[in-house]
């Protein structure tokens, strides 16, 4: 079943679509409530977490993103506030056990975490074990009872490989699809947001992640099918355009 929807969702991909970035404006308001500010830095320090808090805070960005160990302390420091705890699974190469996976998210949840963004297996996507891929994912999004964003690693992937990643992620049950982890080669293109958003289709989100920098950065991404966008530069970004 899953190798047919695939197959068929190539096909569809060939005949129906095309890329085109809509023209529009994208507002400070808008950029702002699409941004994850995020530090998943090996090295990163809890007054780097705090920081990070106190500017998700400040400039009202949808959530911040950390590493799991992490979540506890943030989730006190957003208490009663609208800002999203969001955490990573299986990160950043996705080759862990589903187990693993399980664990960690059944944690991260426990300890406070709205969100779940979780690595797909990128070998078993590429060796097309859809099957694993497919129980991966699902085993996750079960165990969360939160959103979960599935991470493609689209710089890994062919283009059927990235069509095959997000239709996978939309039969597991997974609210998003996200480009990148930001430590692979590349990062978030608005070529593959858009594709990625033709596939999943208006139910699903999708998050744009890796080398968002500025704020035209971000707006391309937006006008090209994100709802999400993953950055380390939001003050950055967001300051671009004053407010």
């Amino acid at each position: 079943m899953i190798e047919r929807q695939i197959e068929e969702e190539i096909d569809r991909v060939e005949r129906e679509y095309s890329f085109d970035l809509p023209e529009r404006e994208i507002s400070r308001e808008e950029v702002a409530m699409a941004i994850e500010h995020t530090n998943l830095k090996t090295f990163a320090v809890p007054e780097d977490i705090e920081k990070l808090v106190s500017e998700a805070l400040e400039h009202e960005f949808y959530g911040v993103c950390v590493n799991p160990s992490y979540v506890p302390m943030v989730k006190e420091m957003v208490k009663d506030k609208k800002l999203k705890v969001i955490t990573v699974v299986g990160f950043p190469l996705g080759a862990t056990s589903t187990e693993v996976k399980v664990s960690e998210a059944i944690w991260a949840v426990k300890n406070g975490a709205d969100e779940i963004d979780m690595v797909l297996h990128v070998g078993m996507l590429k060796a097309q074990n859809w099957k694993y891929v497919y129980e991966d994912i699902r085993a996750v999004v079960e165990a969360s009872k939160v959103p979960v964003k599935v991470i493609i690693e689209t710089a890994y992937l062919t283009k059927e490989e990235k069509i095959a990643a997000c239709v996978i992620s939309r039969i597991a049950g997974a609210e998003f699809v996200k480009t990148s982890t930001g430590f692979a080669p590349s990062g978030a293109s608005p070529e593959d947001v858009h594709l990625m958003k033709f596939v999943v289709g208006e139910n699903m989100g999708v998050k744009a992640a890796g080398g968002i920098r500025t704020f035209e950065d971000a707006s391309k991404m937006l006008r090209a099918g994100a709802c999400r966008i993953g950055t380390s530069s939001g003050v950055k970004i967001i300051g671009e355009v004053g407010g």
